[in-house]
């Protein structure tokens, strides 16, 4: 059957079986409630009130409208945004995720505020626009808009880790995105047409309707779960 669907779907499904989704237990839970996992990241939210916010919302309420939507823990519409650069969290305290230089039973507000001071003169690469490349289940794919939209996302990538004090494993092939939803439990094969069919459809209608999706500046933010996410540093 997966050899049959839209290799992102079939990714997607395949990534579900046989073990359970990575966060589930802990980010969230069965009820689709999301847990306390206090960190810090930089984002870019959607501009509020856009033609672009309105596309993503429309994919967002059309997932939400399928008969095994509960089969997905979705964030709240207030809470979109791309993430820029993954921040440090709770319960990722190690090499490649933490800086060296920084203890690390440091506790999250204590980063926060570390990151805080640290962000005060930086400087950031520029502006940049994204687009969608691809819809699944758990939400929305995006690029840089251009190459040289690309390069800049890539920048501000390689320029943030000096004051973050490290780079992820996938710094260089991180691929960029717009969670709408977790999975709580793998779809059931006989349904992947059917999502299929639907995400073909959202990515062609985003394309049409939002070319090019408005993001505000890239902030640092705080949060303790994935309701929402602080401004605390704004970095245009």
């Amino acid at each position: 059957m997966l050899d049959l669907i839209k290799p992102s779907l079939a990714r997607f499904a395949a990534s579900l079986h046989p073990e359970p989704p990575v966060h589930l237990g802990r980010r969230y839970n069965t009820k689709s409630e999301f847990q306390f996992e206090p960190g810090n990241t930089v984002v870019s939210h959607l501009v509020k009130g856009s033609e672009s916010e309105a596309a993503v919302i429309a994919v967002r309420e059309r997932m939400l409208a399928m008969p095994d939507a509960g089969q997905l823990a979705f964030t709240p519409i207030s809470s979109l945004h791309m993430t820029l650069f993954q921040g440090i969290i709770e319960y990722r305290r190690r090499v490649s995720f933490w800086p060296d230089d920084v203890a690390l039973e440091t506790s999250i507000d204590d980063m926060t505020r570390l990151y805080v001071d640290r962000l005060q003169d930086f400087e950031g690469c520029g502006p940049f626009n994204v687009k969608v490349i691809d819809v699944t289940p758990a939400g929305l794919t995006v690029a840089g808009a251009s190459e040289y939209d690309e390069r800049i996302l890539r920048a501000w990538r390689d320029a943030l880790a000096v004051p973050f004090g490290y780079r992820h494993p996938d710094h260089d092939t991180y691929v960029f995105h717009i969670t709408l939803a977790y999975v709580i439990e793998r779809f059931p094969d006989e349904r992947l047409g059917a999502w299929q069919t639907l995400l073909d459809d959202c990515l062609a209608t985003i394309k049409r309707d939002a070319p090019v999706i408005a993001l505000n500046p890239p902030a640092f933010c705080s949060f303790v779960d994935m309701n929402h996410f602080k401004e605390l540093v704004t970095l245009d």
